[in-house]
This record gives structure tokens, sequence and C-alpha cells, in this order.
């Protein structure tokens, strides 16, 4: 009787624990939005939660790193077990290229900070919104990047279109392309002057096999007078895809938790290197995997000291950040890909003051 009381108690702080360690259930914490047309202005993604802390609670703020960003909640009283939502509505105009920005999320709960996290491409409007506007000798594209946007480890390939303008004189002709092997690319045989055409992106991100924001290089050869050979970015958002799991499926799963998503290293001169351990809990009830860890920036490093987190236990994140003659306030993120089925993409934000 006397063991049976203390399993029976052991196992109420562990359900406790895990409760606490997630209080506000995010379905994702992370959207895509691809390509974004400069010239049609703001676009919106809402985060949609579920209070899991047993309490009410309230949005106390909700914090953008970028003034490009506006955010929006629910700013009533959530119940427990209910939901709400945080809005990002994010301007394009005068922004042209890749974008990554993060909302921080403020709530009444201990602890109850959360980053969200968006991203994607902005294609600027340049010359007629209907023309490709970016010269590569005589052919015209939308940008001097193709953004497939998401793409998945374990599902079908992606494919994009892009289009392409011959704005010369003469016939343009395709005679050969090189591309990395899980990047396949289909040109027009030829665009007479003025024509239109596009270009199909295939990317098969089994064959790529990692998990994190890349960018490869392509080169299209023609037989363009005004320059044979093009060079072009591809970027790609790659990530495993888990189906929506069941009550029981997520009863039973790894549960990802960062103790302290928004970490302020402090003030430091520029000359130092600073070092930091940020620590994630599994409050799940199988392994948890932290399969890729992928800084923002070039000046910072990201390791886990162990890649294999049992039920209930923490693991470190070392992370290291080298200023590089960068001075004044910066903000800059690490992000963590994992099996946790609900959350497999999630983000520690790092503030850090470098003095002159």
């Amino acid at each position: 009787m006397k063991k049976a009381l203390i399993v029976w108690m052991i196992g109420c702080a562990l359900a406790a624990g895990a409760q606490q360690a997630e209080p506000v259930i995010f379905r994702e914490r992370s959207f895509d939005f691809g390509n974004v047309q400069e010239s049609q202005g703001n676009v919106d993604h809402e985060f949609i939660f579920t209070n899991n802390s047993g309490r009410p609670l309230r949005i106390t703020g909700v914090k953008a790193s970028c003034g490009c960003t506006t955010p929006a909640w629910t700013n009533t009283v959530i119940p427990a077990g209910k939901t709400g939502f945080v809005k990002a509505s994010f301007d394009p105009r005068g922004r042209p290229g890749y974008f990554n920005k993060t909302l921080t999320v403020q709530t009444d709960l201990e602890n109850g900070e959360v980053v969200l996290q968006i991203k994607g491409h902005v294609v600027s409007a340049n010359g007629e919104e209907a023309q490709p506007g970016i010269a590569m000798g005589t052919l015209k594209f939308n940008t001097r990047y193709f953004n497939v946007g998401k793409v998945y480890t374990n599902r079908e390939v992606v494919v994009r279109d892009f289009p392409v303008l011959n704005a010369g004189s003469s016939v343009v002709r395709f005679k050969e392309v090189m591309a990395p092997e899980y990047v396949k690319v289909q040109t027009p045989q030829q665009l007479h002057p003025q024509e239109k055409g596009e270009i199909r992106i295939t990317y098969d991100g089994r064959k790529r096999n990692q998990l994190g924001f890349y960018t490869d290089n392509i080169t299209l050869l023609t037989d363009d007078p005004a320059g044979e050979s093009k060079s072009i970015t591809v970027f790609a958002t790659i990530e495993e895809y888990y189906p929506r799991p069941t009550p029981e499926e997520q009863a039973k799963a790894p549960v990802l938790s960062i103790r302290v998503p928004v970490v302020d290293l402090g003030r430091y001169e520029s000359a130092v290197t600073i070092e930091k351990d940020v620590y994630v809990l599994n409050s799940g009830k199988r392994d948890l995997m932290i399969k890729a860890l992928q800084p923002n920036c070039s000046c910072v490093t990201a390791a886990a000291m162990q890649n294999v987190v049992h039920p209930g236990d923490s693991a470190a994140i070392k992370v290291v950040f080298t200023p590089q003659k960068r001075i004044g306030t910066q903000q800059k993120a690490v992000t963590i890909y994992s099996n946790d089925p609900r959350s497999p993409v999630q983000m520690i934000q790092l503030q850090v003051f470098i003095e002159r």
C-alpha cells in the first residue's frame, strides 16, 4: 500500500511538472509565407494556441523583432483548456529578399514566454507588376532568388514555377542547367523576343536529407549574347513532416520544452566570445531526439550536449556568440528541430549588447 502511494505521488508530480513545462501549446511556432509580393501589401498569419496551464490566462503583450511586423492577439482572459490566437501582420514594402522575424509572446503565467517565427521571401515590384523586372542579360526574372518554401524530408517533392521574360530582340536558347542532385530544373527550350515562359524547380527534400533553412545555387547556360550564364539562388526551408497526433498518441509522445526561450546574454566588450548553456526538457513519455540545430547568423554556433533526451530529463545546448565586429544590441536565434510531433520546430532567441 505504501509503495503504491509513493508511485502515485511520483506520477502526479511528473504530470504536474509536464503541465508546468508546457502551459501554452501552440499548434505551430514557425510559419513560412513562401513568396510574398511586395506590391500586394501586408500578409497575415494566425498562430492558434491552447491554454494548458490549468487556470485562466491572459496575454500581457507581444513584442515583434522588427517594426515591419505588427502583432495582434486575444485580449480577453482565456479559460483553461480553451484556445486563443496571436496574429502576425508583415509589411513587405521596401523589404525585398529573404526575411526571418520573431514575435515574443508574454503571458501572466510564470515562465509563460513563447517565441514565434515568421519567414519568407519578398518579391520586389520592379517595372510593371505583370512583367519580371530583374535583368540577367536580356532575360528578366521577378527576383534573383527562387524560394520554394517549405520542403519535407519524408513527403513528396515540391514543385514551383518561376516566370522568365526574354526582353531582348533575338531568340534566347537554353542550353544546359547545373544544379545539385536534389534540385531538378526545367526550362523552356527557347524564348522569342518579348516572350514569357516559366522555369520549373522540383526540390526533393528526401535527397537533401537535412533540416533547416538552406540556399543552393543553380546555373542556367544560354546563348544570350548579353551574358550566357545566369546564376540563381534557390531557398528552401526543410523540415520533417509529422501528422497531428491523436490525444492517445500525444499522451505517449516526446514533448520538447525550452526552459528559457528568450536568453539575455548581457553586456560585453566586442572582443569577448560569449558562451551560454540553454536547457531543454523532455516532458513527454518517449525519447526526445534533437535532430538539428540551426543558428540564423554565422556569429552563433550551437551544439547539443546530448542528442537523445529521455522522458523527464533535461539536456544542455551550448550556444556560442562571437561578436565579429558587431556593436550595439544584437538579436539572434537558434532553431531546434526535434521529433516532438506536436511542435517539431522551436526557437531559442538570444539578446546581447556589445559595447564599442
